[in-house]
């Protein structure tokens, strides 16, 4: 892994990139036979509606039921055996904290996670059912960051971020890795963009396989802090997006992330929160298969005519698919 010039969050500048298709491959090797290779679903219905060879990387079928498991157990697996038993803290709106605390149980050590007060019950269930204790705070008033840089330093653990770390990063690219080794070449890419660490790997590893591949972020309407933040040129900040795709509810980019895809993105869409439920109710109903707001927010992105025109073979991340079935009737009922 290439070493950040200023610390692990990797800010400042470098000619060197900070993720490499090698991190990528290294992070497979680490991640196999513990994360689960995701299958690539394919629906003529699909393809009919948007006019295209359409591929979903269903990463609502990865251990904690989203590909945030990649990143964790990579970053986790490269701790030192001291640093594993002194444990480690996350913040997390969902997936993360679930991964961090699975992957930390899976390596012997054990987790504290900074997670919403409004946090889904389904996930702050599952985070806790993994073992790890709950931290919570109000995300509209409170700073999860600085929340949890303080539980880390007076318990003295390590801070696995959510996506501002090359580890992260690495991890989050064997989604795209494994999606073009089963389907060859693609002419495009759509994965949802919070933080960036997904994209950000995802990218990496696509571009180096496929020159010329068109890589597509998919943000809520509500959320749109990459889109303005790429037309700005630098990190622009958002309110707290009000949006029911709670994964991307970032204010702003990381900014390693940022640094990544502001080089490798050929553009970002909008989908609004209505796009969403109806990629959410087809996903359930034609393809069955169940996925979150911000699982779906790529396909929805497809589904209205958001990518125009549609390249003929299209590759589409669907992220996770953690949503409780009282919340899921609430959504697409």
């Amino acid at each position: 892994m290439t070493p950040s010039p200023t610390g692990p969050t990797g800010s400042g500048s470098t000619d060197v990139p900070a993720v490499t298709l090698d991190d990528v491959r290294d992070a497979a090797r680490r991640l196999a036979g513990v994360a689960h290779r995701t299958p690539v679903l394919r629906s003529r219905t699909l393809d009919a509606l948007v006019g295209a060879e359409v591929h979903l990387k269903c990463e609502n079928f990865q251990r904690v039921g989203a590909f945030k498991f990649r990143g964790a157990y990579h970053a986790l697996s490269r701790l030192s055996p001291e640093q594993l038993a002194r444990g480690v803290a996350a913040y997390s709106s969902g997936n993360h904290a679930q991964a961090v605390a699975l992957a930390a149980r899976e390596l012997g050590s054990h987790a504290v996670i900074v997670m919403p007060e409004d946090t889904p019950k389904s996930k702050k269930d599952a985070t806790a059912g993994y073992g790890a204790e709950i931290v919570t705070y109000d995300r509209y008033t409170g700073d999860r960051v600085a929340i949890g840089g303080r539980l880390a330093e007076e318990r003295g653990l390590t801070l696995i971020p959510p996506y501002e770390h090359p580890h992260i990063i690495a991890g989050q690219g064997t989604t795209a890795l494994e999606l073009i080794e089963e389907t060859g070449p693609l002419d495009a890419l759509l994965a949802p963009v919070g933080g960036g660490g997904l994209m950000a790997g995802s990218a990496t590893a696509a571009t180096a396989l496929v020159p010329g591949i068109r890589m597509i972020g998919v943000e809520p309407e509500a959320g749109d802090d990459t889109l303005r933040s790429l037309a700005a040129g630098h990190r622009v900040t958002v309110p707290v997006p009000r949006t029911i795709a709670d994964g991307q509810a970032a204010e702003r980019p990381g900014e390693l992330t940022f640094s990544i895809n502001r080089r490798l993105l050929d553009s970002v869409v909008l989908v609004s929160d209505d796009e969403i439920r109806a990629a959410m109710k087809l996903a359930f109903e034609r393809l069955k298969i169940v996925i979150e707001p911000s699982g779906a927010s790529a396909l929805a992105a497809l589904l209205a005519g958001r990518i125009a025109p549609v390249p003929p073979r299209v590759g589409v991340i669907i992220s996770g698919g953690n949503v409780g079935v009282e919340r899921f009737l609430e959504l697409v009922g």
